[in-house]
């Protein structure tokens, strides 16, 4: 059985004399807690700490890296169990044997490298998955989360996870959150995060029945556009009052000019009857998203965007299975005259922080980083989501930095659905950013001295500073 190893100089560089620095750099943070300001874990797990079930439902089904590219080679959705939860255990084996039988499919890729730790640091696999030791595997994890020290809020801990965020809808109790906070046995940081999309795009499906819902929640009547103003306000202000420190936005551009009030009122009205022409939704959105950061300068929640990702692509598989299957693909954007209305307002406001993220690697070097590099609210969001890769990180680091310095950098974001994979994802970061700094170190643009504390700076201080944790 082909033995599954962690090298101890996996991602460093391949150089002996730099290897060592960076091996020595990345020591100096592999035990460093977690921090986690942006991710899709559901807060229920650790509010509730129930068992997980089995492996397909912890690794396998919720994480759409995995479920993608094995769609793409042709197994069904519906065969890895996305779509049927909870599994029952037939079901949960046969994608488990399933995803055993194709791990060669995710050779080179971060997938890969992130189950690759997971299994061998969590879970104690000391072997490759494959058909033969597919129900062998299944059965060991099984059992490991059966035992308590598997529970989600065990895990937790394990992980070393000083704070965790996670994403909510604006309409949303918080009950789980609040669960959490209200516990005594509980000592960790889960807090929520605002990511209002749906309610500033009204020629999305339902935008009239979720603005209604929105103005329930907030106890407000959103029949009128000052009323859905306020509505957000207090659904933030409640967020905040549960913890929030970031309001989260996804669009298909950031472009953000502000409408008149009077013209975005009757434009809101026309949209509450369905009457709106596309245009006209489009630019209400932008308009919105103008005046998310409006608010976010007034409550001091950080407004973290990241723009350009096409949805569900395949409509068949968003009509069976929903959003956040796999098939959201990234387009190109333009950042600098579409961000200009809202920086030349709100850019240079005390306490405003922005964080954008894209997966458009052009912007990189020609816009971001100058724009981060001159306006003080301005972070630059770390690579996700298709860049959250070795070779991309790589990329991004040498493309931002050298304009924009570390400062302007957001720290890490796991961005994940996959609770197990966090310390993977966090601790190839840290390898990363130490194989570039030790690259500096040689080439004597700094002093190993000086690398030590921006490693340390980037893992702990800066997402700390720049997400207000």
């Amino acid at each position: 059985m082909p033995a599954l190893r962690l090298h101890p100089d996996r991602l460093f560089p391949s150089d002996p004399a730099t290897r060592r620095i960076a091996r020595d750099l990345h020591r100096t943070v592999q035990d460093l807690p977690v921090i986690s300001p942006h991710g899709h874990v559901d807060p229920r797990w650790l509010a509730d700490d129930v068992p997980f079930t089995d492996p397909t439902s912890l690794l396998i089904s919720p994480d759409h890296y995995v479920t993608r590219l094995l769609h793409s080679s042709g197994v069904p959705l519906d065969e890895l169990g996305v779509g049927a939860e909870p599994l029952d255990e037939d079901t949960a084996r046969r994608a488990w044997r399933t995803f055993c039988r194709r791990w060669p499919l995710f050779r080179g890729t971060p997938v890969q490298y992130w189950f690759e730790v997971e299994l061998h640091e969590i879970f104690g696999v000391r072997e490759r998955p494959d058909a033969d030791n597919a129900d062998a595997l299944f059965d060991r994890i099984s059992a490991a989360l059966a035992t308590p020290a598997f529970r989600p809020r065990a895990l937790f801990q394990d992980f070393g996870i000083e704070v965790l965020a996670t994403t909510d809808d604006p309409a949303d109790d918080l009950a789980a959150h609040r669960a959490l906070r209200d516990d005594p046995s509980w000592d960790g940081r889960v807090v929520p995060t605002f990511r209002p999309d749906r309610y500033l795009e009204p020629a999305a499906a339902g935008w009239a029945d979720a603005v209604a819902a929105l103005g329930r929640a907030a106890d407000t009547d959103t029949g009128s556009y000052p009323g859905y103003l306020e509505a957000l306000r207090r659904r933030r202000q409640y967020f905040l009052d549960h913890g929030a420190t970031s309001a989260d936005h996804s669009h298909a551009d950031v472009r953000s000019e502000p409408l008149s009030e009077s013209a975005a009122a009757a434009v809101y009205d026309r949209a509450l009857r369905g009457e709106a022409t596309p245009e006209e939704a489009t630019a209400f959105r932008r308009h919105m998203i103008f005046h998310m950061a409006a608010m976010s300068v007034d409550d001091g929640l950080v407004m973290t965007l990241h723009p350009g990702i096409l949805r569900n692509h395949h409509g068949p598989t968003f009509e069976r299975f929903g959003p956040d299957r796999g098939h959201d693909i990234p387009t190109g954007i333009e950042l600098t005259e579409a961000l200009r209305p809202l920086l030349q307002h709100f850019g240079t406001s005390p306490g405003f922080h922005l964080v954008v993220f894209t997966t458009d690697e052009t912007v990189f070097s020609r816009q971001l980083a100058p724009l981060a590099g001159f306006y003080p609210s301005l972070y630059i969001g770390a690579p996700w989501w298709f860049l959250d890769a070795p070779d991309s990180i790589a990329r991004w680091r040498s493309a931002v930095t050298e304009t924009a310095g570390f400062s302007r950098t957001s720290g890490f974001i796991d961005d994940t659905r996959a609770f197990c994979s966090i310390p993977a994802r966090h601790d190839m970061s840290r390898r990363l950013d130490a194989a570039h700094l030790a690259e500096l170190v040689v080439r004597h643009r700094l002093a190993e001295d000086e690398a030590a504390d921006t490693l340390c700076t980037l893992v702990s201080d800066q997402p700390r500073a720049v997400f207000k944790l």
